[in-house]
């Protein structure tokens, strides 16, 4: 019993730092306001303000996004609550995108270089949304069909820029 829980001890301080290192890739995101606004490609508006913290200990990356909180696009409001989390088993940073229409997308999270990239199934298609480092305040932001490296479409081209507060 007493080994049992000197391991379980041991291991504990091993599973939290594996997580926090995985979810490092957000570092220059965090305690941070990103706001960007477009078009998508059917010509609707894009627009949101995004704030980003760690929660839990440094175990979860937590999003906070106003944006169009209506159909017609005239409202501006708190839109969406995401979660972003080291998965231990898949060894892979999955999310959880929750939006006020009672939506959830879910996916998975992983950085090429500085670069930030989440791939989820919307519909029958898979989408990539891409976070391209530019510099510690600006991010090219794409949405779209992203394979083998390319953007084989794209739906939303746009920046997010830091706000200063």
């Amino acid at each position: 019993m007493k080994n049992t829980v000197l391991l379980v001890l041991f291991w504990i301080p091993i599973l939290t730092i594996g997580q926090s290192s995985a979810l490092s890739i957000f570092d220059n995101l965090i305690d941070k306001t990103w706001k960007a606004e477009g078009n998508w490609g059917d010509g609707s508006k894009f627009k949101q303000e995004i704030k980003v913290s760690y929660s839990l200990d440094n175990t979860i990356v937590v999003v906070n996004s106003i944006g169009f909180i209506d159909k017609k696009q005239t409202k501006l409001g708190v839109r969406n609550h995401g979660i972003r989390q080291f998965d231990q088993q898949s060894k892979q940073i999955k999310f959880w995108e929750f939006d006020v229409f009672g939506g959830l997308t879910q996916g998975i999270v992983f950085s090429k270089g500085k670069n930030i990239i989440y791939q989820y199934t919307y519909g029958e298609s898979t989408v990539t949304d891409m976070w391209e480092y530019v510099d510690d305040s600006t991010y090219n932001f794409k949405v779209g069909d992203y394979k083998d490296g390319e953007w084989k479409q794209l739906y939303l081209s746009t920046q997010f820029i830091e706000i200063r507060e």
